[in-house]
């Protein structure tokens, strides 16, 4: 079972449809990158509570609190929706994977999806056995290494040369084991992911996929979902934010999904 946390807004006058003090009736759910906990998406998270959202954070396989659990990619579209059930959801990076898995597999679940800095997967056969092989030497490194001296080596990558040192949401990355995370890559990397690219007109719920300005290949890559995904499907640019959207730009990142979830 993967460690869950649930935020609501707090009650003032009369309840809301859901019978709390919230005027949103769907739960949005958070999914976070790699490395990283629910904790990440605190400021993301106070910005929807205040503004009447219930939120919930899962921690993914590998990760945080549910690092003792080791799960592909499929099974750990299972295990979010058994633990964060039925919402909306909107997935960063890994999680945006994630989230694509489980609108495909649990389609029932999503009432609307986010997709941030996201990707379909790798297409040809021998470009995902080098990335393999090269998630193998990183799931080595973090068992060689400990997670601290990870993280700081993770950090250092060009994917990240626009995340600022104090919006990079050191906590949340720090509280989980080698062993979990270097399960996480080796299961559910993208090396280890077969393509969803052909898959991707089946899901009809309303999509939003973010990417940053500053981030030409995942900005390619979000074109690329949209146009698979089709016409409910909308991107949205965020102005001067690289890889990671919600710590570079949360406010922004906040205000755009507050108005996609109405």
């Amino acid at each position: 079972m993967l460690h869950v946390e649930r935020h609501s807004p707090e009650r003032r006058g009369p309840a809301g449809p859901d019978g709390g003090g919230s005027r949103h009736a769907d739960p949005v759910i958070l999914l976070h990158g790699f490395t990283q906990s629910g904790a990440a998406w605190e400021p993301v998270t106070r910005a929807l509570v205040a503004g009447g959202h219930h939120v919930v954070t899962p921690d993914a396989p590998g990760h945080g609190g549910s690092a003792g659990v080791a799960a592909d990619l499929w099974e750990s579209a299972t295990l979010i929706v058994e633990a964060a059930g039925a919402g909306d959801y909107v997935g960063y990076s890994m999680g945006a994977r994630m989230a694509l898995h489980v609108a495909l597999a649990h389609p029932e679940a999503v009432h609307r999806l986010v997709l941030v800095s996201g990707t379909g997967g790798i297409d040809g056969e021998e470009d995902r056995a080098a990335r393999r092989a090269g998630d193998e030497e990183i799931a080595r490194r973090i068992e060689r290494d400990g997670v601290a001296e990870f993280v700081e080596w993770w950090l250092r990558r060009p994917l990240f040369a626009t995340l600022p040192p104090d919006a990079a949401a050191l906590d949340s990355r720090l509280g989980t084991s080698p062993a979990g995370l270097a399960a996480s890559l080796r299961l559910a990397g993208t090396g280890s992911q077969a393509p969803l690219w052909g898959r991707l007109g089946a899901i009809e719920v309303p999509t939003l996929v973010v990417v940053g300005e500053l981030d030409a290949a995942y900005r390619r890559h979000g074109e690329r979902l949209v146009a698979s995904i089709g016409a409910n499907a909308a991107l949205e640019v965020i102005p001067g934010a690289g890889h990671a959207v919600p710590l570079e730009r949360p406010d922004r990142f906040a205000e755009t999904l507050a108005a996609f979830l109405g």
